[in-house]
């Protein structure tokens, strides 16, 4: 099982290029940055994570340009968006952005998508609430298509262009891995027709695990798909050995911890010790 950890990067927490650093010496695996391109003050749509929507919500940089700053100063470490909300991206540019940051990345880049879950933040970007997954959809569709073809087009009910000609294509053939954030079944749903991984959360929604993996290989069966190809990345783990080595046997592909948005200081002495429990798992 793979190591990740995922931080809200923001102008007070520890820099990516100097967590990029400490994780790859701690043998962890990848870095991932979560997206909010901004928080609507009208707060209508409640918090999925059942608290008070946190400050670094609010404050989040850019993933792709923290990203990018991770992966200069790294030369192992995967770098992932977790998650990029592609429902309020266009798709032409996003497309040109994946591929750079997979090619200043040398193919390290892991392209974590959700549909998003703050309705008032995707209507600023004109996106409808109750049509986004199906938006997310043919943004996914018509990205591959720049990334795999010289004159690439797409015609669907959102998206709608041309042939486009755009490089540079990605470094990883045929794009980097686009991994599907969200719960069972829908996000798991989306996963198996257009991804090649998923992120369901730890902790959310108190699920069983082996029923869970059950049910996503059945999904997986009744979809034509062999599960094998697209690996669960669980976001949100915990300082538990043993629950660690479960999910390890289980098959759980990837195990991404969630730091706050702190200064070195306080972010270090964690990963020292995940780096004695990845030695652990992993021995």
């Amino acid at each position: 099982m793979l190591f990740g950890a995922s931080m809200f990067f923001t102008d007070y927490s520890m820099t990516p290029a100097a967590l990029g650093r400490a994780l790859e010496e701690r043998g962890f695996e990848s870095l991932w940055a979560p997206e909010h391109s901004h928080i609507p003050a009208s707060r209508r749509t409640p918090f999925p994570g059942g608290t008070d929507l946190p400050k670094r919500y609010y404050d989040a940089m850019d993933p792709f340009i923290t990203l990018t700053a991770a992966a200069a100063a790294t030369t192992t470490l995967n770098i992932g968006t977790g998650v990029c909300l592609l429902n309020q991206r266009d798709p032409i540019q996003t497309a040109k952005q994946v591929a750079s940051i997979d090619h200043i990345s040398a193919g390290r880049f892991l392209f974590g998508i959700g549909v998003g879950w703050n309705a008032e933040e995707m209507e600023n970007h004109g996106t409808v609430f109750e049509t986004r997954a199906k938006l997310v959809r043919e943004r996914v569709e018509a990205m591959k298509l720049i990334w795999t073809q010289s004159k690439a087009e797409y015609h669907g009910e959102f998206v709608n262009f041309d042939p486009v000609m755009a490089w540079p294509k990605p470094v990883q053939k045929p794009h980097p891995p686009i991994i599907v954030g969200g719960a069972f079944p829908h996000a798991a749903r989306r996963a198996l027709r257009y991804g090649n991984g998923w992120i369901p959360i730890a902790g959310r929604g108190g699920f069983d695990l082996p029923n869970l993996l059950q049910r996503f290989r059945a999904l997986a069966d009744e979809l034509g798909r062999d599960p094998a190809e697209v690996p669960l990345s669980f976001f949100g783990g915990i300082e538990d050995l043993d629950l660690l080595k479960r999910n390890r046997d289980l098959g759980i592909a990837r195990t991404v911890i969630s730091l706050d948005s702190d200064p070195a200081d306080k972010i270090l002495p964690v990963l020292d010790r995940w780096a004695e429990i990845i030695r652990q798992v992993g021995s």
